[in-house]
């Protein structure tokens, strides 16, 4: 039985920080990308309660408790909400296109989010798949795939060679002549 002071796990799946203001407290939680805290039930239902609070527990923060999430939230999650990393990596690369489709329609923010950030990394080589990104998402894997693999500042992608190093972009001005016998430190040029 939940009572307000049940600890429940909560892990951040989005690739950013997320944070969140306790309402009538002196609490401001951060979660980084991945990290798990446990908090009251109490501080949850102050934050689904407040102004974009529920979108925060629904989008980017995963509870790991069901009987806490069948008590906040109205409506039963997607089975996308709960999925790992590995799981959404498992449907990119094996998956029917059916149940991609699905996750891209279903999951919350975040599990989009990975879904962006794995397709780039494996790279996803199902083109129907990178349309569908493209289509529902609004993200181009191609081009974002492209962009990793191009080479910058001269640099060799494998070495990383050119990378930190400063290249000029005009010639250096000529060294000043010495300074006239007469003690004169700057001599005009005759045109």
């Amino acid at each position: 039985m939940i009572n307000k002071d049940t600890l429940v796990k909560v892990t951040n799946k989005y690739n950013g920080t997320v944070g969140y203001d306790v309402p009538d407290t002196n609490i401001h939680r951060n979660f980084f990308p991945n990290e798990t805290k446990e908090v009251t039930y109490d501080e949850l239902e102050r934050v689904y309660y407040a102004p974009g609070g529920a979108i925060i527990l629904k989008e980017y923060l995963e509870i790991k408790n069901e009987e806490v999430i069948n008590s906040l939230f109205y409506n039963k999650p997607e089975p996308e909400y709960h999925y790992t990393k590995q799981d959404v990596k498992q449907i990119l690369e094996t998956g029917p296109l059916d149940q991609f489709l699905d996750l891209l329609d279903f999951a919350p923010e975040a599990i989009k989010e990975m879904v962006k950030d794995i397709a780039v990394d494996l790279p996803l080589n199902d083109v129907a798949k990178r349309q569908a990104i493209a289509e529902k998402l609004g993200f181009d894997v191609t081009k974002a795939i492209e962009i990793k693999n191009t080479k910058f500042d001269g640099g060799d992608e494998d070495t990383n060679e050119g990378y930190g190093k400063l290249n000029r972009r005009t010639a250096p001005l000529k060294e000043k002549a010495a300074p006239a016998p007469s003690g004169r430190r700057y001599v005009p040029t005759k045109e």
